[in-house]
């Protein structure tokens, strides 16, 4: 860090500069303090020659909406970006967009302070960047911005602040006619063979960061320089000194067939099945680094507002001094150099030599770099270029399944050149001498957390590369022709052009794919919330600010968090009771839990195995055991009432109580079978008798849980054994209740005689008789239904949602579903029926005329059970959880609001949790399960 200079401004909307930060190849970032909560922000502001020129801001905008929908997890959310201000006389205003505060180390500082990470940091490093790649690949785009200072690490896990390839360039300049000049430093097997790059070239450079991580070098350093673009086209990594456990996937990732190189996904799930966060639990920093991180920290929040004085005149950087670690054995500590603005070295000048860059030379080069505080204290360093993220213009006009991000469709072959030109359309060309045209709403990139980069010999950018960087092919003017060197770069799509309404981009939501093989994307202890949607509310009298927005895919923050005690057995079911309590039942009790505060209340044995709590009136709570009803008291959990199955049912010996098949009310529906003895017949006269047999009985049942009786029974067939069928209400009607049976309790001979379809069974309210069996088309004994007290069945049939007339089985209408999909089981809404599908769309259909009133996708990659939707009490906000997260709607028009994922109680060499999440809905809030874990979200 360093004293902010005379032409710095000092605010930033409500944001007040407190001092230089870094300045990278196209933005400098400062250190900031929010005057409304006080809390220490990183505002990233690009440099006023690039933000001159309208391709760069085009750019910025499209790369800042991309990091808003990626915001979460190991992506710091923004926090604000700058209003839509006046262009004023003398140019354009500075773009700049604000960040929390997160104190991490750019991987190559490092690797400098501690030398190459351990097997256990590697797999934590990896696994989180690869969860990272997942969500960008699974939309169709290719990131392009991995380099070792872009990735920094952090006490919780790895941070990513560039997604795309402005953020890892060397260097970025503006051009004559409007262009934007970009040098990059990396290249793959594909682009030295002039082919367009994929996802599988993100894998390539995610091999070359963790073996760089592995072993402070990067694989294809040894030969010859002007060697290097063939070594890497043709020779093999050398990666002997990478942990033995991990070569083999590093290998994979190095392929020099893209087809061969692993998916991200694969790469998370093989580094860590638990998720990144799991494994990092705990800590998983070295301790030298682990101190400069906290050191670093330290000396932000020790920061003052400097007082603004217009007529002092520049002075040299003041930096912030800070005890310094001990540089790794072999490494040199440069001598001290003057922190001037880059604009001080000529745009012109070939690039410098990448040997020279952050990543530390080989043990043993008198080159290498010492870590940043090593060198004496008046010696600031440069830092990390600015993150943008992945660029595209975020406008959708529908729903894809997944959200665009750039147009990665396949291109011809394009040589490569020095630098990368991005052009203005001839027409938005601005002539000579004129003064730059105001643009849209600047809507900068996402911004980094808290990057410190080591001292160098010269004011380099971005990342080292991972080859002698003289080896690299030259442009076309030769290697000292305009914008030469020895880097070669790689072509940037176009920048889309400004949309007319940036807030449409950020309703849209990124899959997180890691989740669905097992590396589960999470930030911070064990919740993937992917960051917090609250907005901050003033707490003086002073006029409101500007409120933050909600960033899309952001949960807000959980009103409390309850963890079941690892001591007992996981929770077997969970209920809410009157709004008030969660009552969890596991296989030793039942234990309930303020719905308003999340702590324990009270434990209770009787309710071992018990099933989902009900509301008996208004003060007591209904559960079924095992082998009796018990009624308990809300406030301390003792057993009010108990009737046992023996008692209530005496002529039903050895009653064995089935699911709760649904209640309305008081009344409660359930099956229940026994076991009766029936004698064999008197044999004819000569013949041998035979054995008596013993036969399961089954009846279905309605229960008054106030006035504790019986209200009837009906004979029902009996299931498959031990011969309890398993019922669930399909819809209660004023004259009667339908039920269809589960598949997995259905006989041989009944799916027999089904001929593969399914069955509804309709059963009188008040004596329990059964009213008639009814098929509806092809509907199978395993899809999804569901009713309406106005007489309408909801059916799947194949890949289809119809409706059908309940009591004549005449279809009404018919919904498409998508192909090699089926419809879960849908929801009824008011004039609304929402739908799930297991392709992971979620809508809503109009009752009556079946008219689709909006379909989106959850995101999640893959296909698997339908998701089970719940409304929020208001009925505003629809939850769909499966078993990869849990995804908020509005039920309205199906804006997606929030994703969350959670790793669960696992630790980190723990067993992974499987569970699938469930939400359940009291008032305002919405309690999401997934096995152990409990998280209690407001909702509208």
């Amino acid at each position: 860090m360093e004293a902010l200079r005379q032409d710095d401004p000092r605010r930033f909307g409500r944001f007040t500069a407190l001092a230089r930060f870094h300045e990278g190849a196209s933005a400098v970032q400062y250190v900031a303090r929010d005057t409304v909560s006080g809390e220490v922000a990183l505002i990233t502001a690009a440099r006023s020659e690039l933000a001159a020129v309208p391709a760069y801001r085009r750019r910025f905008q499209a790369e800042a909406r991309t990091a808003e929908r990626l915001a979460g997890g190991w992506v710091a959310p923004p926090l604000d970006t700058g209003e839509e201000p006046e262009t004023p006389a003398d140019g354009p205003e500075p773009l700049w967009t604000a960040a929390g505060y997160v104190p991490a180390l750019p991987l190559a500082e490092a690797i400098g302070i501690a030398g190459p990470l351990d097997e256990r940091a590697l797999r934590i490093l990896g696994a989180g960047i690869a969860e990272i790649l997942s969500r960008v690949h699974a939309a169709g785009a290719v990131l392009q911005g991995l380099a070792p200072g872009t990735v920094l690490l952090a006490s919780d896990g790895p941070r990513l602040t560039a997604f795309g390839p402005l953020g890892a360039a060397a260097s970025a300049e503006a051009r004559p006619g409007g262009q934007l000049s970009v040098r990059l430093g990396y290249l793959t097997p594909e682009q030295i063979e002039g082919k367009e790059v994929s996802a599988a070239s993100d894998l390539f450079v995610l091999g070359l960061l963790l073996a760089y991580a592995a072993t402070g070098t990067t694989p294809f350093t040894e030969g010859p320089a002007e060697e290097a673009a063939r070594r890497i086209a043709e020779d093999e990594p050398e990666l002997d000194a990478v942990p033995e456990a991990l070569r083999e996937l590093i290998t994979d990732c190095l392929a020099k067939d893209p087809a061969a190189r692993p998916t991200a996904g694969t790469v998370a799930a093989e580094l860590a099945l638990e998720g990144a966060a799991g494994l990092a639990r705990g800590g998983w920093l070295p301790e030298r680094i682990a101190a400069a991180v906290a050191g670093q920290e330290a000396r932000v929040l020790a920061l003052e507002a400097p007082e603004a004085n217009p007529e002092t005149p520049e002075k040299a950087p003041a930096p912030v001094p800070a005890e310094a670690p001990e540089p790794v054995e072999g490494t040199a500590a440069p001598e001290p150099e003057d922190a001037r603005p880059v604009d001080a070295v000529p745009l012109d000048a070939p690039a410098p030599p990448v040997e020279t860059s952050v990543a530390p030379a080989p043990a043993g080069s008198p080159a290498t770099a010492g870590p940043e505080d090593a060198r004496p204290v008046d010696a600031p360093a440069p830092q990390e270029p600015a993150a943008p993220v992945a660029t595209g213009d975020g406008d959708i006009g529908e729903d894809r399944g997944t959200t665009r991000f750039l147009n990665t469709g396949p291109r011809p072959p394009q040589s490569d050149r020095p630098t990368t030109q991005l052009s203005l359309p001839h027409e938005l060309v601005a002539p000579p001498g004129a003064a730059p045209a105001p643009v849209a709403q600047p809507i900068p990139p996402a911004l980094p957390v808290a990057p410190v980069a080591p001292q160098q010999p010269g004011p380099t950018y971005g990342g080292p590369a991972p080859y002698p960087a003289a080896a690299l092919p030259a442009g076309p003017a030769g290697s000292g022709g305009a914008g030469g060197g020895p880097m070669v770069s790689l072509p940037l799509p176009p920048a889309p052009a400004p949309v007319p309404d940036p807030a449409a981009s950020r309703r849209t939501l990124l899959t997180i794919a890691a989740a669905a093989v097992g590396g589960l994307i999470v930030g911070g202890g064990s919740v993937a919330a992917l960051g917090s949607g609250d907005t901050a509310v003033a707490t003086d009298d002073k006029p409101a600010p500007k409120p933050r927005r909600t960033l899309p895919g952001q949960p807000p923050e959980p009103r409390w968090i309850y963890t079941h005690p690892a001591s007992e057995s996981s929770p077997l079911t969970t209920a809410v009771w009157r709004d008030k309590l969660l009552v969890v039942t596991s296989e030793s009790q039942a234990s309930a839990v303020d719905l308003r505060t999340g702590k324990r209340l009270w434990q209770r044995a009787d309710g071992a195995k018990g099933q989902a709590a009900l509301a008996a009136g208004a003060d007591l709570v209904f559960m079924a055991s095992p082998s009796e009803f018990l009624w308990l008291s809300p406030k301390n959990g003792k057993v009010v009432h108990r009737v046992r199955y023996t008692d209530a049912f005496g002529d039903l010996p050895g009653l064995a109580v089935g699911p709760l098949a649904g209640n309305s009310g008081p009344v409660i529906w359930f099956t229940g079978s026994h076991t009766v003895t029936v004698k064999a017949p008197k044999p004819k006269k000569g013949k041998k008798k035979g054995k008596d047999k013993e036969v399961a009985q089954a009846h279905f049942f309605a229960y008054d849980i106030v006035q504790r009786k019986e209200l009837w029974r009906t004979p029902v067939p009996a299931g498959r054994a031990p011969g309890t069928p398993a019922y669930r209400v399909v819809v209660d009607r004023s004259a009667d209740v339908l039920v269809r049976q589960d598949a997995a309790t259905l006989t041989a001979a009944e799916v027999k005689a089904a001929k593969g379809k399914g069955s509804i069974r309709s059963f009188d309210q008040k004596t329990g008789k059964l009213l008639w069996t009814k098929q509806y088309a092809a509907a199978s004994p395993e899809a999804a239904t569901g009713g309406d007290e106005d007489g309408t069945l909801y059916a799947a049939v194949g890949k289809d949602l119809q409706a059908f007339e309940t009591d004549t089985t005449k279809p009404l209408w018919r919904v498409e579903g998508s192909d090699g999909s089926v419809f879960g089981t849908p929801l009824v809404a008011g004039p609304l029926i929402h739908t799930t599908e297991r392709s992971q769309l979620v809508g809503a259909v109009e009752r009556e005329s079946g008219r689709l009133v909006w379909r989106r996708s959850t995101e999640v990659p893959g296909t698997g059970n339908a998701p089970s939707l719940t409304l929020s009490g208001s009925e505003k906000t629809l939850i769909a959880a499966d078993a990869v997260q849990v995804t908020a709607f509005s039920a309205a028009d199906g804006e997606r609001l929030w994703k969350f994922q959670d790793i669960g109680s696992a630790g980190p060499k723990g067993a992974t949790v499987s569970a699938s999440y469930r939400a359940l809905a009291a008032g305002e809030t919405v309690v999401v399960q997934r096995d152990r874990a409990f998280y209690a979200f407001p909702v509208a």
